[in-house]
C-alpha cells in the first residue's frame, strides 16, 4: 500500500528529529566561533521540525505560522497588534514612516520636523528619521544605564519637535515615566525600539507598550530568533492599518495574502482619480515596500517562543553572575546598572574604562579576542562622528554629547546570551583578572593562550 502524503509528512518530520541529533548532538549547538561569543542562536530539534513543516506546506510567503506568531507575540507584549517584517531595521523604518501618513491628518510628521533621539545608539534607530526627511535631534546618554539623559529633553525641544524615538539600550529600559511625561505634555509621538529588550519591564509592565509604536528584532543575537525578522507592535488600530500598508507595498487593501474581498467593497469604491470600482487590491495609499517575511521564518519563531521564558531567565541570571564576578574590577570599569524602576532582560553586559588607566580599550579587547572572548562596541558610538552622517541635516541638543564621546572612546560589551553559562563566565573573569592584575600592573607582555588556560 502506497504511503499517503500525511504518512510521508510525518516520516519526514521524524527524520528531521533524528537529523538534528546526528548533526548537532544533544548539547548546545556549537557556534564555530569564539569560545565566549556575544550572542548566537540557541535551538534544538523543534526549530528544525517547525521549519520543515512550514516548507512542506509549500506556502512561500507569510501564512498560518506568521499569523500564529503575530497573535502569540502581541499577547506576550501586552499589545493588540503585531506585524511581522523581515528585520528589526525594517520594523523601525515602518514605525517611523507610519507617523508620516496622510491618514493622521494634522498630526502627521512632515519633512523638516524634528525627532529627538540619542547619539549613542544603533544606526537603524536613527536612519528612518533621515530617510523620511525629518531632522534627528541628538541628546546625550547617562552612565551607568547607557540610556537617554532625560534632563536634556526640554533643552532639545523646539517648535518643530514632533516625536521621540528611543531604544532601550542593551535591554535596559530608559526612564519611561520621565519620557512619557515629556511626550504627553508636548503632544509628541513616541516610538520604542525594543530590538534589544524583549522581556524587559518597567515597573512590572513589559516595555513596548508605553509608546504609540514599538519595534523588535529577531536576528540570531537577539532574545529569540527567526534567522532574520522583526516586528512592529501597537494597540492603535489606525497605526496598525498604516503600518500594514507600508509593509505590504503601500496598498490600501488589508486582505491577507491569498485572500480577496475582506472589506466586501473590492469593486465598489472610488479612490482619488482612479476609475469608479477600481480593484481595491491595487489601490495604493502610501509609498510603501514589500517587507514581509516567510512562513518558514515565522515557524522557527514559534518554536523559539516556547523557549523564551527560559531564555529570559538565563539572560537575567547571566547578568547577575557577571555583575558579581566583576565587582572586584570596579576600580577599572564603570559597571552597568539597571535603570531604577526597571527589570532589564539584558542583551549585553556593557563596560566603560575609567579615566587614567595604564591601558586603552583596543589593547584590552585584542587581549580578550586572542583568548576567544568576543566583544562589541556600543554600536556606532556617537553617530554624529560616523562617516555616514557627514552632511546630514541634524541638530545636537544644548548640553553636548560628552558621554556619547566617552562611550565612543572607552566602552564595549560582553555576551550574556543563554548559550553562556557560569563556567564560561568564570573563564571570562579569569581572563580579565590576568590582564588587570598581571599584564597591566607588571607592564609585561600578554601571557600566551596555553598559559592562561592551564
Amino acid at each position: 500500500m502506497n504511503p499517503t502524503a500525511a504518512d510521508l509528512r510525518q516520516k519526514i518530520l521524524d527524520l528531521t528529529v533524528q537529523y538534528h541529533l546526528a548533526a548537532f548532538g544533544a548539547g548546545p549547538v556549537p557556534s564555530g566561533g569564539p569560545r565566549a561569543p556575544v550572542g548566537g542562536r540557541v535551538f534544538d530539534h523543534r526549530e528544525l521540525v517547525m521549519a520543515v513543516e512550514a516548507a512542506l506546506d509549500a506556502w512561500m510567503t507569510a501564512g498560518r505560522f506568521a499569523l500564529a506568531f503575530e497573535r502569540s507575540f502581541a499577547d506576550l507584549m501586552g499589545l493588540a497588534h503585531c506585524l511581522l517584517v523581515n528585520s528589526g531595521s525594517s520594523a523601525n523604518l515602518v514605525a517611523v514612516s507610519s507617523l508620516t501618513s496622510p491618514l493622521l491628518g494634522e498630526r502627521r510628521l512632515q519633512p523638516g520636523d524634528e525627532v529627538i533621539t540619542v547619539a549613542a545608539g544603533f544606526p537603524t534607530t536613527v536612519n528612518p528619521i533621515i530617510q523620511n526627511g525629518l531632522v534627528p535631534v541628538f541628546v546625550d546618554i547617562a552612565l551607568p544605564t547607557y540610556n537617554i539623559d532625560p534632563e536634556q529633553l526640554e533643552a532639545a525641544r523646539s517648535d518643530r519637535t514632533r516625536a521621540v524615538v528611543l531604544a532601550h539600550t542593551l535591554g535596559n529600559p530608559f526612564e519611561v515615566d520621565r519620557v512619557l511625561d515629556f511626550v504627553r505634555r508636548h503632544d509628541l509621538w513616541l516610538v520604542e525600539d525594543c530590538c534589544d529588550a524583549v522581556g524587559s519591564t518597567w515597573r512590572g509592565r513589559m516595555v513596548g507598550g508605553f509608546g504609540h509604536l514599538a519595534t523588535t528584532s529577531f536576528y540570531p543575537a537577539h532574545h529569540l530568533t527567526m534567522g532574520e525578522g522583526g516586528a512592529v507592535l501597537t494597540s492603535d488600530g489606525l497605526l496598525k492599518r498604516i503600518a500594514m500598508s507600508l509593509r505590504d507595498w503601500g496598498r490600501d487593501c488589508w486582505c491577507p495574502p491569498g485572500v480577496d474581498g475582506t472589506c466586501r467593497k473590492r469593486f465598489t469604491q472610488r479612490h482619488g482619480d482612479l476609475p469608479e470600482g477600481y480593484d481595491h487590491k491595487y489601490v495604493y495609499s502610501h509609498i510603501g515596500y514589500n517587507l514581509k517575511l516567510t512562513d518558514t521564518q515565522a515557524a522557527i519563531g514559534l518554536a523559539q517562543m516556547e523557549k523564551l521564558p527560559g531564555f529570559m531567565a538565563a539572560r537575567r541570571r547571566n547578568y547577575q553572575t557577571l555583575r558579581q564576578a566583576f565587582a572586584e574590577f570596579e576600580e577599572w570599569f564603570i559597571l552597568p546598572e539597571p535603570t531604577p524602576g526597571a527589570d532589564p532582560c539584558w542583551f549585553g553586559f556593557p563596560l566603560t574604562l575609567r579615566p587614567g588607566l595604564p591601558f586603552d580599550r583596543r589593547r584590552l579587547i585584542e587581549f580578550l579576542d586572542d583568548r576567544g572572548i568576543a566583544t562589541r562596541l556600543l554600536f556606532g558610538g556617537n553617530l554624529v562622528r560616523q562617516p555616514a552622517y557627514r552632511g546630514v541635516r541634524l541638530r545636537v541638543a544644548d548640553g553636548g554629547l560628552a558621554v556619547s564621546d566617552q562611550v565612543t572612546e572607552n566602552s564595549f560589551w560582553l555576551g550574556l546570551y543563554p548559550g553562556i553559562d557560569a563556567e564560561l563566565i568564570e573563564y571570562v573573569r579569569d581572563c580579565f583578572a590576568r590582564f588587570l592584575h598581571g599584564d597591566v600592573r607588571s607592564g609585561g607582555s600578554r601571557p600566551p593562550m596555553g598559559e592562561l588556560e592551564s
